[in-house]
Parts: C-alpha cells; structure tokens; sequence
C-alpha cells in the first residue's frame, strides 16, 4: 500500500523559507512510476498545484510559483521536498502531497494517493 505522510514546520514568518519533507512508502521513488507534486489549499480557496518531481528526476513547476519554489528529493530516505522562499502570510494553508498518474492532480484518477496533508501559517 502506497503511502505518504508530510512533515515540517507548522509556523512560519515572513521572508523566512518553507521546507516541507513528504516519507513515501509501499513505493520507490526512483522506481514506482508516479509523479510526486506537492499542492496546498488556502484558507476558502481551492487546492493550488505547486509541482512535482518524477521517478527520473525531471520536475516542474506551476509558473506562478516557480521563481520561490524548488523541489528535491533524497532517494536514499524515498522521500521528496518543497522549498517556499520568501513566504507571507498570503501563503499560510494547507500543504499537500501526492502520487499521480499523471502530472498535476486536476485529472485524478483511483490510484492517485494523498497525503493526510499539513497546516502551515505564515505569521509574525
């Protein structure tokens, strides 16, 4: 059974930088083919698509967001990131990520897995 699970910090002030680590399991990174996005949900607003990176590295990015984002991730721990640089509080929701089968998550399918998601506030 696929899953992931997101950590990091729950607060975080202006201008400071956002790292988000999301630990899958039941799949390999390097070798389940998936796209692993990350996408948040601000408050009373709908789910944002942020990124993602695939089973051989290539990542992309939502051009609105691309000039403060940066996605890695660590093949030994089978685990990926998001980095937020120069957050506000316009950037405080919920963080989000997922496995798809596609790129995004605006064509979901049955196998797509989600991860329980995290709040994060941008707050001084």
């Amino acid at each position: 059974q696929v899953q992931l699970q997101e950590s990091g910090p729950d607060l975080v002030k202006p201008s400071q930088t956002l790292s988000l680590t999301c630990t899958v399991s039941g799949a390999s990174i390097t070798t389940t083919y998936y796209f692993y996005n990350w996408a948040r949900q601000p408050p009373g607003k709908g789910l944002e698509w942020m990124g993602a990176i695939t089973t051989d590295g290539s990542i992309y990015y939502n051009p609105t967001l691309k000039s403060r984002t940066s996605i890695s991730r660590d093949t030994f721990k089978n685990q990926f990131s998001l980095q937020l640089n120069s957050v506000t509080p316009d950037d405080t929701g919920v963080y989000y990520c997922a496995a798809t089968i596609g790129l995004g998550i605006t064509t979901p399918t049955p196998e797509d897995v989600w991860g329980q998601g995290t709040q994060v506030t941008v707050s001084s």
